[in-house]
């Protein structure tokens, strides 16, 4: 497990391939599952992802994967993913036995911290973070970082959670740090019926950070601007190596096209061309 090697990136970070042991899978639901790696390499922050790829794969590329959590004793660290069921990447891991192994390359591409620290305390008012379906997992992932920050939690999903259990699972670190949380269900059954983005109220708050489907995050963006508050929005994209070198992973912006893996996965939403 010990196994690294240096990958070296154009912007002079040197994330590692690290082979780690599974010590936990469990399906949430239908389509989010959980894995909980053993984890030897460099700390990772809040935003960041890994490249992650079974050991016994039948696919030649790792699949981006955000860190939901990752926690550090005196004996072991371990890292926790949040992943959704898409194709035979995420099928593989899915279907992973504990004490199985994976390739894990990272942590890969900015932070949440590298764009908040001038705005927490500003205006004395709370930010508030906004996640949407599996987009849940960073935000998690900036709650457990953050203790002590006030922040308030907008939460939107398709269906409603089929109980406490579910819904423990998807908001681990929101449910203890987040000062309030609204949370909103196309069905329904949890929380407020609508989508998420009919709740936020930019206004309220310092700063903006959100992670979900493109259509909201156009959502959340436009809110923002129209409020005058900062947006800040994890990007999703199609990787191929995670490091910047294949330019697989384009998102336009108005400074023009920036890699979403070595750029982002973070941008301030005023930067994206929506054109």
């Amino acid at each position: 497990m010990s196994n690294k090697k240096s990958i070296i990136r154009d912007n002079g970070c040197k994330p590692c391939s690290v082979c780690c042991k599974l010590i936990h899978n469990d399906h949430i639901n239908k389509e989010i599952f959980r894995l909980v790696f053993m984890y030897t390499g460099a700390a990772p922050r809040a935003g960041q992802f890994f490249m992650v790829k079974p050991k016994r794969s039948s696919v030649f590329l790792g699949r981006p994967i955000s860190v939901a959590a990752w926690k550090q004793s005196a004996e072991s660290s371990t890292l926790t993913f949040l992943i959704a069921l898409r194709g035979k990447g995420t099928r593989e891991m899915a279907s992973m036995r504990i004490g199985d192994e994976a390739e894990l390359i990272g942590p890969l591409g900015n932070a949440w911290a590298d764009f908040l620290p001038p705005l927490q305390n500003s205006r004395n008012k709370p930010m508030a973070l906004v996640g949407g379906g599996i987009g849940i997992a960073p935000i998690n992932a900036l709650l457990g970082e953050s203790p002590g920050q006030t922040f308030d939690l907008y939460a939107g999903f398709k269906t409603g959670f089929s109980g406490n259990e579910e819904k423990n699972a998807l908001m681990d670190a929101a449910l203890v740090n987040s000062k309030k949380i609204i949370i909103a269900s196309e069905d329904g059954k949890s929380g407020e019926k609508g989508l998420i983005t009919g709740f936020l109220e930019p206004e309220k708050y310092a700063a903006v950070c959100a992670c979900g489907p493109e259509p909201m995050l156009k959502a959340v963006a436009a809110k923002c601007r129209a409020a005058g508050v900062p947006c800040f929005i994890s990007m999703e994209r199609r990787m191929a190596c995670g490091v910047g070198a294949c330019l697989g992973c384009t998102v336009k912006t108005v400074h023009g096209n920036r890699r979403c893996c070595a750029d982002g996965p973070i941008f301030n939403a005023e930067d994206i061309n929506n054109d």
